[in-house]
């Protein structure tokens, strides 16, 4: 337990403190958002703010898993595990893909950076590398930090992958999760605010499975996941650089978090559904983000089918900006829903385990 407050309280003094010097040096080299034409003229006034905030909250989560463990070692506890080592490394690498994105932005003055092809490369990239990695580094009982099996809050054994299937499924996961996050990123603070009520949630999950592994406590209801506690440093470490970040980025932005933040972020997602065996609960959880997925999906689909438009505007954020919600009443009502599925989540986890007890 104090190795989870160590992450916290690490990762977002690192993120506060770091974010504000990166405002400066992003404003000192001219690294500022360029805004779509096509959206909600109030919008326009945001041109120019620094973006790529990102790496703060990268650095933040980084400095509070590694800093737990140093100060750990006076705890007796373990190392850093493969687990935790491959989420942070997929939400890196995702991070670097869209710092390369941002960065192409930047230095060509528009709205558009790699190209869909480009980004999807790299995505793709990151997932078949972090697949194969996965269910590799067996523990001491037996499990790899992923598995072939379909997951809910557990494994679904009667559901079972081989290799090409499961590094699919990966991929699948890893492009709709870092998708999903970045057309969140729409709205200041929206992304990062849903994404620390997400990774709280997550915290209680991982810190259950940990008091409840079978590696500990071979009984009824217990977990088999590699290396839940670490896996809840992960996720403290990503909560407080969230929130850390947030302080910069709440309405009016001084800072957005860019495809850096936002891709890293859906990565780390992934990553975490993945290795803590609840592929299919992630969904309710950050039911905000497949929400604002559909979205953009839905009006694809009923525009091209209809040539009628769903949305004023997708991703839906947008849609109640253009009528006529305040910015601020959007980002509340939509943190408010993020808290609301966390909840559900939460709730379906622990029922799931009343009902293997019972």
């Amino acid at each position: 337990m104090r190795q989870i407050l160590f992450a916290a309280a690490i990762a977002l003094t690192v993120s506060i403190l770091l974010t504000p010097l990166l405002i400066k040096f992003f404003a000192k080299q001219g690294f500022g958002q360029e805004i779509r034409v096509d959206g909600p003229a109030s919008h326009q006034a945001k041109r120019g703010t620094p973006t790529m905030g990102g790496v703060a909250i990268l650095i933040g989560m980084w400095a509070g898993y590694l800093g737990s463990h140093l100060i750990g070692i006076g705890y007796d506890a373990d190392g850093p595990s493969a687990s935790a080592l491959l989420v942070l490394g997929l939400a890196t690498a995702l991070g670097a893909v869209g710092f390369l994105d941002d960065f192409i932005k930047l230095r060509k003055g528009r709205n558009l950076g790699l190209t869909a092809a480009g980004k999807y490369i790299g995505q793709l990239t990151a997932a078949i590398v972090f697949g194969i990695l996965a269910l590799q580094f067996k523990g001491e009982n037996g499990l790899t930090p992923a598995s072939t099996h379909l997951s809910y809050v557990r494994d679904i054994t009667t559901v079972s992958m081989g290799l090409i299937v499961f590094l699919a499924f990966v991929s699948l996961v890893v492009v709709a999760w870092s998708n999903a996050v970045n057309l969140t990123d729409g709205l200041d603070g929206l992304a990062a605010g849903s994404m620390s009520l997400v990774l709280g949630g997550y915290v209680i999950i991982t810190f259950w499975q940990y008091y409840h592994a079978c590696a500990i406590k071979p009984e009824a209801g217990c977990y088999n996941v590699r290396d839940p506690l670490d896996l809840a440093l992960v996720c403290a470490a990503g909560t407080a650089a969230c929130i850390g970040f947030l302080w910069w980025n709440a309405a009016p932005a001084k800072i957005f978090m860019g495809d850096t933040g936002s891709l890293a972020l859906g990565g780390l997602l992934a990553g975490l559904s993945i290795t803590t065996r609840t592929e299919l609960l992630m969904v309710v959880i950050g039911a905000l983000f497949v929400a604002e997925a559909a979205s953009v999906v839905l009006q694809v689909a009923v525009f091209r089918t209809t040539r009628n438009r769903l949305f004023k505007m997708a991703p839906f954020h947008h849609h109640f900006e253009l009528s006529k919600w305040a910015e601020t009443t959007v980002i509340i009502r939509f943190w408010l829903l993020a808290a609301m599925a966390s909840a559900v989540g939460l709730g379906l986890f622990y029922s799931e385990y009343l009902s293997a007890v019972g």
